[in-house]
């Protein structure tokens, strides 16, 4: 007795059939472990390497800073013959005689404003040191999250083909079976139909993890149609935990985003010491040389200068009173980001405890009995002891068990990076 399909039946068969041909045409594939592709982040990654030009330039102010005022070198050449008068002792009103005068002019910084502005530049390199560090963390932490997607999504693209396949088994079962008389044909097609739903899943799956695959590219640096990325090795799995006490403490002591704002704290401490030492008048030296062009022998004079602004009205009075709310500004800016780090820490640390114990659970008990129960009932079935509903519905409860497993052991290893780049641990070597 040959099974007849019904002409729905068919199209879905060879819908399905064409979507998977096309779902295995995918892109070439790159292996990488979560490590390597770390390392080539750190190395090509677009916006990383245009943060790595603020340290060049935070350097570049630094040399600024420890420069000394230049002299002033002035020429003159005074009492000319423009208007055709020309200076006599017979005729002095005719204007003259001409002068020809050099001077020089020295700055005399007072209040150590050459000192401060250095120390103003190196805190601010340190600032900028510290924020490209806490760049890096923040990378490190995508790449991680990036490889963790693609390794939940592999586990759950590789369920989908093992379901798929399970049921591609069933079907060959009936079709036997319905041969032969035994089984009724709506059976055989409501297990092809299961059959398609699982096919559908495998459709859905690969295209999560040609996605997963595809936001890798441009976290490593890669330009578009770059070959994908299959993250190999096994997902992260610590069977210790390090106490809240000392996570925590070691965020407060290593994260790059804390010690910047400390820095910057330090800088604008600087820059009120900068700004008082702006108010301090500077001294203007100078020293002149003349000569003096007459009909007789001419005669070479010389004269010393000394000027000094009169501190009446501005005495930087603003800039004193803007650095000294910035550093009050950053003080309190420091106590909310270390309250925010101890949140973060806490957070994760929780969430870390709680995935650790699900996937514990979940492999201790509910894996293998899930497991053992669709084995017996797929040995049952075969037997003709149990109905297609049944084997179904134990397919789908070992599927959302291995579903949750995956899921769990994806959280379990993205709170355990978590937890190292809330603490600053990923960016040390």
């Amino acid at each position: 007795m040959t099974p007849r399909r019904s002409p729905a039946a068919a199209l879905l068969l060879l819908a399905a059939g064409c979507a998977l041909a096309l779902g295995a045409e995918t892109a070439a594939t790159q292996d990488l472990s979560v490590d390597q592709a770390v390392r080539e982040a750190l190395l090509h990654n677009l916006n990383l390497l245009a943060e790595k030009f603020n340290v060049p330039v935070a350097e570049a102010a630094v040399v600024t800073a420890r420069l000394k005022p230049n002299p002033t070198l002035s020429l003159g050449n005074d009492h000319m013959y423009a208007f055709g008068h020309r200076f006599s002792e017979e005729s002095p009103t005719g204007g003259g005689p001409t002068e020809q005068s050099l001077r020089v002019d020295f700055v005399r910084e007072r209040g150590g404003k050459r000192r401060s502005r250095i120390d103003v530049a190196e805190k601010a390199r340190s600032v900028a040191q510290y924020n490209l560090q806490d760049t890096m963390r923040s990378l490190i932490l995508d790449v991680q999250d990036g490889c963790i997607e693609v390794q939940q999504a592999k586990a759950n693209y590789d369920l989908a083909h093992e379901n798929a396949s399970a049921l591609q088994k069933v079907v060959e079962v009936n079709a036997a079976r319905v041969k032969a008389g035994d089984l009724a044909e709506v059976d055989l097609s409501r297990s092809r139909v299961a059959k398609l739903q699982f096919e559908n899943q495998v459709l859905q799956t690969d295209a999560t993890l040609r996605q997963a695959r595809g936001k890798l590219n441009p976290l490593l640096g890669r330009p578009a149609g770059s070959e994908l990325i299959h993250v190999v090795g096994e997902i992260r799995r610590d069977k210790e935990l390090p106490s809240i006490e000392e996570v925590r403490a070691y965020a407060i002591r290593a994260r790059p985003d804390l010690l910047a704002l400390a820095n910057d704290r330090d800088r604008a401490a600087a820059d009120v010491r900068l700004q008082q030492a702006n108010s301090k008048v500077d001294w203007t030296v100078g020293a002149e040389v003349r000569r003096m062009q007459q009909v007789s022998p001419g005669g070479t004079v010389g004269g010393l200068f000394f000027s000094v602004p009169l501190p009446l009205y501005s005495r930087n009075q603003g800039e004193i009173q803007r650095a000294r709310q910035q550093v009050s500004q950053l003080e309190t800016r420091i106590r909310a980001l270390q309250t925010q780090i101890q949140s973060d820490v806490t957070v994760a640390y929780d969430q870390c405890k709680t995935a650790k114990a699900l996937v514990e659970r979940i492999e201790s008990t509910m894996l293998s009995e899930a497991r053992g129960v669709y084995d017996s009932m797929e040995y049952s079935y075969r037997r003709g002891e149990a109905s297609l509903l049944e084997l179904l519905d134990a397919r789908r409860a070992f599927n959302d068990t291995m579903q949750s497993l995956n899921d769990a052991r994806a959280d379990y290893a993205r709170s355990l990076y978590r937890i190292d780049a809330y603490s600053g641990r990923s960016i040390q070597p």
